[in-house]
């Protein structure tokens, strides 16, 4: 492009004009060339920042649906220990109230039973009295027996007088 002249006034070049017409066609040539590839470029472009916001919106979709997973796995986790916890109490519950209820049950019987024998034992001694007399009766009559014979011997025993 040097080949243009300086004019004398204005600090303006002259060039010739077929060399100006060949560098315009040279230029409306390239620029269309340029323009397209730009066009292009930026035509890429849009598909990749499409292609890139589809990408990161299944990312993101991705990830909610397995924060949600994990939150609603939690939430089980949490409600299974909250059951599993209400059915100990529960379970606790209801061995303390058997436990106790077969503890009355024994105090109760074992009441009873000290009643029984009571009972038993009051009966065994007066048929163990009752007995007593009837024998105190039986060898007080023997005695009487025996004292009578020992009298009725010693009288034959004893020369008349």
């Amino acid at each position: 492009m040097g080949e243009g002249m300086k004019l004398p006034l204005g600090g303006r070049v002259a060039i010739d004009r077929r060399r100006l017409l060949d560098l315009v066609d040279q230029m409306r040539v390239a620029v269309p060339a340029e323009l397209r590839e730009a066009q292009e470029v930026l035509s890429q472009q849009d598909e990749v920042l499409v292609r890139a916001r589809e990408e990161s919106q299944l990312l993101l979709a991705r990830a909610q649906q397995e924060v949600e997973e994990r939150l609603s796995e939690e939430e089980l986790v949490k409600a299974a220990q909250t059951r599993g916890d209400e059915m100990l109490q529960r379970a606790q519950e209801e061995a303390e109230a058997l436990l106790k209820e077969a503890e009355e049950r024994v105090h109760s019987r074992l009441g009873q039973a000290e009643t029984v024998v009571a009972q038993q034992m009051d009966e065994a001694d007066r048929y163990a009295l009752e007995m007593l007399k009837k024998l105190e009766s039986q060898l007080s009559a023997f005695l009487g027996s025996v004292r009578a014979g020992v009298e009725s011997m010693e009288s034959k025993a004893q020369p008349h007088s």
